[in-house]
């Protein structure tokens, strides 16, 4: 039972003392109705497929499926996941001006071995009757996912807890992510530059800096949570725990030769 007052140990350390995902805790289902729960899955399946996909075409993929939907619809819906529909890049992070933002490091850059380069991003998750957020960082040279972490909102809690998990036991030389205030703020760059990492942002507007975590949205999309339809947190959870593990240690990839993240990544 965990005590949300009067208590002397935090909600974070009382989820993990009973092996519970705190946005389990925190997790509200979506008052959206359902037809808009179904807009939202569509829209995020064509979106994830193509990127460059804005509104207009958004709102006529819609139509020529038989929905009545005009732009204004289209548009709140997409604002509501964290959509960004003036350039190709799923905006699920906002800036902040008065964060300090880096410049690009990995233009021209050879990555050549694991724990050269690491990024981090979040993306959008439907479910049955509501979403989440997944928060995910990756090795850029063996594609290997490091740490994830699941969230009902955007704070920057969950992306601080993946971050912190990853540093435990490896630490790269160069962290990527977008302009995000998740990413921006001054709890998470200082923890990377506390350790002597330095750090890389995207360009404004620019998806393909990040091309790599990118390509593993479409692959945990298509390949589970599309297939699963997850009812509840503590399902999508086990499932993604069950991917991630398959992803890592046997899903084979074209540009590793055929090997697995995992015989890349520990082969050095």
């Amino acid at each position: 039972m965990i005590e949300l007052a009067d208590s002397k140990i935090s909600l974070r350390r009382q989820c993990q003392l009973i092996g519970l995902n705190r946005s389990s805790l925190y997790y509200i289902p979506a008052t959206e109705s359902t037809l808009n729960l179904q807009l939202m899955r569509l829209i995020d399946e064509e979106y994830t497929r193509r990127p460059f996909y804005g509104r207009p075409r958004l709102t006529a993929y819609l139509r020529r499926l038989g929905y009545k939907v005009n732009e204004k619809r289209v548009r709140r819906l997409m604002q509501k996941m964290g959509l960004e529909a003036i350039y190709p890049k799923p905006k699920t992070t906002f800036s902040v001006l008065e964060h300090k933002k880096y410049p690009y490091l990995l233009r021209e850059i050879e990555i050549s071995r694991p724990n050269q380069v690491w990024s981090a991003d979040i993306t959008y998750v439907p479910m049955t009757l509501g979403f989440m957020y997944l928060m995910a960082i990756i090795d850029w040279y063996s594609r290997y996912v490091i740490a994830w972490d699941l969230s009902n909102t955007l704070d920057s809690d969950f992306c601080l807890s993946a971050l912190n998990r990853a540093l435990s036991s490896e630490r790269p030389e160069i962290f990527n992510t977008d302009q995000g205030v998740q990413f921006t703020c001054q709890a998470f760059t200082s923890t990377l530059e506390g350790t002597g990492i330095r750090i890389s942002m995207d360009g404004r507007g620019r998806a393909l800096d990040n091309i790599f975590i990118e390509r593993l949205w479409r692959s945990v999309k298509y390949e589970d949570i599309y297939l699963k339809e997850y009812a509840d947190v503590s399902a999508l959870e086990a499932g993604l725990e069950s991917y991630f593990g398959f992803y890592n240690k046997e899903r084979l990839h074209q540009s590793l030769s055929y090997r697995t993240p995992a015989e890349v990544h520990f082969s050095l």
